[in-house]
């Protein structure tokens, strides 16, 4: 049996106690990708007052070879570094290593070997560097989801992180999530094959699209223990669906009259829209390609009914839609220029027709009438201009006609009264008839006077100042006729002779009246007295009534005297 000698025992020792310490003593860095790393030695708690010399070095395998640098107590630092950290190391005043644009090649072990008297202490650093993924991006896009049914949608791809990132994938901004019906997403994770050092992140997403989904925004984002979370540009689907429901619109404006086109739309709702249609027109098909419109030109009445539309492969999906086109029709008998004679009927006649409760309205010379004109024996004052409007909606109809009023003239007034001076006398002839007739007097006047004429009237005045007792004749003339009436016109002193005249006789026919009534009282009292000889009593009452007819017949008397 061989003895291991005690050198051997020794190296031995030393050897376990330091793969021991690797593992137990050794701290764990994270540093940034492409940022600066501090890589602290013995927690960055070495002593530089007894620190004879402090060394970093990383391990290649389980062997410690890499030489860095290393500064000796008192003496600047020396760099030994002649491959990838050339140029990117250096040492910071706690003796911790300094180490610039972090890499991913950087994750490994390093180690910080410090001289103290005799003592040589060695520190592990476990060096871990974290990476954001490069971007995220959308392949596999789908042209189009169809309704109903689990469609891949798109890929989305997270590039070179460490760790690896985690995708969401979006909707409206929402985050989607897999619920094994209309939502399905699969992810994996990938090794960049080379390095061993990064790790893409692979999304699929199946989705089962909706109607309402036509205008959605579908995104994927990363999410990673460091950075910002990026997020991909939104991508929209158009959505496959079979037409459910058809709808006919009419278009035409308002209101439909006749004359106007009409434009039948027949809209559904599938996605693609059907490209061919059958329109039914009244008990007619019409078939339509690479279109959905069917035009009516120049309509009637005769236009008013049902239409409908179809899709050609499904006659069962159909809409419809009444179609109305109003109108309004009015007649008028007589219209234009009508004459009659004064005395006579005019025959007015009106009618109308229209597709609506309508409204009938007449004016007369621009003012309205509170009904309609009936003309059973004309006068000259029924002349004037008679229009008719029927309104129905927005349609307005109008007709009209001038009614001229004619016939032979014809005084209606002969009259005088004394002027406002007490010698002038003014004198008045009033006349209808049509046309216009004209006046003349039978004396000259001093001062004419014309009103104007309407309604078939005209009134003419003449001032006179006469010295005899005249007969003045006034006549109206036309082309239809003429009439003449005469007035007695006297000075003014025969006037006042013929109220005296007057007065007297007012005075004798009073004293006639009080004869008579003296006659009567006589009578009466004789029977009066009869009759109470007869009872032996007198009637109560009767002596007032006596009384009464006493005074009248004084009072009436003294009338007479005066």
């Amino acid at each position: 049996m061989h003895l291991l000698s005690s050198s051997c025992v020794g190296s031995l020792v030393l050897v376990l106690a330091t793969l021991l310490c690797r593992v137990s003593c050794t701290e764990t860095v994270v540093g940034l990708y492409g940022e600066t790393l501090e890589i602290p030695c013995n927690k960055g708690a070495v002593n530089g007052e007894t620190a004879i010399i402090t060394q970093w070095k990383y391990l290649i395998g389980n062997e410690i070879k890499g030489e860095l640098l290393s500064k000796p107590k008192n003496e600047k630092v020396s760099i030994n570094a002649n491959d990838e950290y050339k140029g990117r190391i250096d040492m910071a005043a706690n003796f911790s290593l300094l180490l610039t644009d972090a890499k991913l090649t950087d994750q490994r072990t390093f180690t910080c070997a410090v001289v103290e008297g005799k003592d040589i202490n060695h520190y592990y650093v476990n060096v871990v560097v974290y990476k954001a993924p490069e971007g995220v991006e959308i392949s596999d896009k789908a042209e189009e989801l169809e309704f109903g049914k689990l469609t891949k949608l798109a890929t989305c791809v997270a590039r070179d992180a460490n760790p690896a990132a985690k995708i969401i994938w979006l909707k409206n901004n929402k985050p989607l999530s897999d619920d094994g019906k209309g939502i399905s997403i699969q992810t994996s994770e990938q090794l960049d094959p080379v390095t061993k050092l990064s790790t893409t992140t692979t999304s699929t997403l199946e989705y089962s699209a909706k109607k309402e989904d036509k205008d959605a925004l579908f995104s994927c984002s990363s999410q990673h223990t460091v950075g910002k979370q990026m997020t991909s540009s939104p991508l929209t689907f158009p959505i496959t669906y079979p037409t459910e429901q058809l709808i006919l619109q009419v278009i035409a404006q308002e209101p439909l009259v006749e004359g106007d086109n009409v434009t039948l739309k027949c809209v559904a709702d599938g996605n693609p829209a059907p490209s061919s249609f059958n329109f039914h027109l009244k008990g007619n098909v019409v078939t339509v390609n690479n279109t959905n419109i069917y035009t009516l030109t120049d309509v009637s009445r005769d236009t008013t009914g049902e239409y409908k539309c179809s899709l050609i492969d499904n006659s069962s999906m159909v809409s419809s839609k009444e179609v109305t086109v109003n109108y309004l029709d009015i007649n008028l008998s007589p219209t234009g220029r009508v004459v009659k004679k004064v005395g006579e009927a005019l025959d007015l006649t009106f009618q109308s027709n229209s597709s609506g409760a309508s409204k009938v309205s007449w004016t007369k010379d621009k003012v309205k009438l509170l009904k309609e004109p009936k003309f059973h024996k004309l006068t000259y004052s029924d002349s004037g201009h008679y229009e008719c409007e029927v309104t129905m909606r927005s349609l307005i109809k109008k007709l009209s006609f001038k009614l001229l009023v004619e016939g032979a003239p014809v005084i209606k007034q002969l009259s005088k009264h004394r002027g406002e001076d007490g010698q002038h006398k003014v004198l008045i002839c009033e006349a209808e008839g049509s046309p216009k007739p004209s006046v003349s007097w039978s004396i000259n006047s001093t001062s004419l006077h014309e009103s104007p004429f309407v309604g078939g009237k005209v009134t003419h005045k003449i001032t006179v100042v006469p010295t005899l007792n005249l007969t003045v004749l006034c006549t109206v003339s036309n082309k239809f006729g003429e009439d003449t009436r005469e007035i007695s016109v006297s000075p003014q002193q025969s006037e006042d002779g013929d109220q005296t005249k007057l007065v007297v006789g007012v005075v004798v026919g009073l004293l006639i009246v009080a004869m008579v009534i003296g006659l009567a009282y006589g009578i009466y009292q004789k029977k009066s007295k009869q009759g109470s000889w007869k009872t032996g009593e007198r009637e109560n009452g009767s002596s007032e009534e006596e009384k009464k007819l006493e005074e009248k017949v004084e009072e009436n008397s003294q009338k007479a005297e005066v």
